[in-house]
């Protein structure tokens, strides 16, 4: 009697948990689907920006003002390792920003979410600015260490290959008349330049290179003195709140301009005019 009793108990705690869980799940999924409406969307996004501007604002002077007067300089490396604090952020945030795209690409064509495919359009000019700015400097940092401005090594060939995939993206939709038809080539481009991503990380592993390995994203203990680690981490805190708040307002511009039509933003529009009008 006992056991049946105690077994019955479990069963019950069981049947419990899996309710509970199928609740939450069922929340979750509630809130990405609210979440993936344009209006909702666009409501919520705009509560976040002034926050996500304000904190990227904050960061960005703090992380600024302890890289390039409180950290101190490198032995061998001296002046010139301040550029590190532009470089490193610019360069975790060309992978970054490159996985967000061709992960919202990739719901976008698969679920043909309008939503998905404003986020991977609106995340590709911003991707490329940070490549670009790692690129960049990477030269100015690469001449005094390596006296010279470019070599054809894998990481930077690599970091290289990922610009121009995010100017593909971008001029495969500027090119195709249809949007949705646009952003179905550009999503498969996306997913295509996906096999990039862990070259580029691995590179330093793979070949033979003259970039150094990974201090910080590696397994183990980070090999980068404290007093360097975080004033980098600042700065790249405040590189991905920096790509939150305008992805956030390049999003919320697309938006606007793809349902110009509908009933939600003529009541936006509405309201617009009321406010700066209000005695009309």
């Amino acid at each position: 009697m006992l056991a049946g009793s105690q077994n019955r108990v479990q069963c019950t705690e069981i049947v419990l948990f899996g309710v509970n869980v199928a609740m939450s799940w069922a929340a979750v999924q509630g809130w990405f689907h609210k979440l993936a409406s344009p209006p909702h969307f666009y409501v919520t996004a705009g509560r976040w920006v002034p926050w996500l501007g304000a904190s990227t604002v904050v960061l960005l002077a703090v992380g600024l003002g302890w890289s390039l007067f409180i950290a101190p300089l490198d032995q061998y490396q001296g002046a010139s390792t301040r550029i590190m604090y532009l470089h490193v952020p610019a360069a975790w945030m060309s992978i970054f920003v490159y996985l967000v795209m061709a992960g919202s690409a990739a719901v976008g064509l698969v679920w043909r979410m309008r939503l998905a495919e404003v986020i991977a359009a609106s995340s590709a000019p911003l991707g490329a600015w940070f490549t670009f700015l790692a690129l960049a400097t990477g030269s100015l940092w690469g001449k005094p260490m390596w006296g010279t401005w470019w070599v054809w090594d894998a990481r930077l060939t690599s970091e290289l290959l990922l610009l121009f995939l995010y100017l593909g993206f971008m001029a495969l939709q500027a090119a195709i008349p249809d949007r949705r038809a646009g952003a179905r080539a550009s999503a498969l481009l996306a997913l295509v330049g996906v096999v990039n991503i862990p070259i580029i990380h691995f590179s330093v592993v793979w070949w033979n290179t003259l970039h150094q390995p990974s201090s910080i994203l590696r397994l183990g203990k980070p090999t980068i003195h404290p007093s360097i680690l975080w004033p980098l981490l600042v700065m790249a805190i405040a590189f991905k709140l920096y790509y939150m708040t305008v992805v956030l307002l390049r999003a919320r511009c697309a938006l606007l301009e793809r349902e110009r039509s509908s009933a939600w933003v003529q009541q936006i529009v509405t309201e617009q005019i009321a406010l700066c009008h209000p005695l009309r």
